[in-house]
């Protein structure tokens, strides 16, 4: 039987956020598991130096500080459980999740597939479409409805 010990909540800090913890802790209360909540800043570095040149190394950065402050707020506000552990990590959203799963021995991850729409989603994707596609671990999506 498969054990289910270390669930992964990614977030955005959006509306769904909220919705997609609820779900993750009711899961994680129900089979004791542990809930590593993650929020990853958006490298632009693989977009090429003019995304550099515009928004600039020392917003992403300040982009992390702010997060990190958020993070706090969001994990008290959405979990009531003690076994729950957060991070934020800067880079390309999907990559930093499966690595963040392979690294901490996450059995689920569970996310929102809400998120950016018309140019951005061109331009960055799906973060949840392209996590599913690319896990070897069992991954269950929340839409923002």
């Amino acid at each position: 039987m498969v054990k289910i010990k270390n669930i992964l909540c990614p977030v955005d800090f959006s509306e769904v956020s909220a919705k997609v913890a609820s779900y993750a802790q009711t899961l994680a209360k129900a089979l004791n598991a542990r809930i590593h909540v993650l929020y990853v800043a958006q490298s632009l570095d693989q977009y090429g130096a003019l995304t550099r040149l515009v928004f600039g190394q020392s917003t992403l950065s300040e982009i992390v500080t702010e997060a990190e402050k958020v993070m706090d707020t969001f994990v008290k506000d959405n979990f009531s459980m003690e076994n729950v552990t957060s991070k934020v990590l800067e880079g390309y959203v999907p990559e930093e999740i499966l690595r963040f799963a392979r690294k901490e021995d996450i059995d689920l991850i569970i996310m929102g597939t809400h998120g950016l729409m018309g140019v951005d989603k061109i331009i960055f994707g799906s973060a949840a479409e392209k996590v599913v596609k690319a896990s070897t671990i069992p991954v269950v999506t929340i839409r923002p409805d």
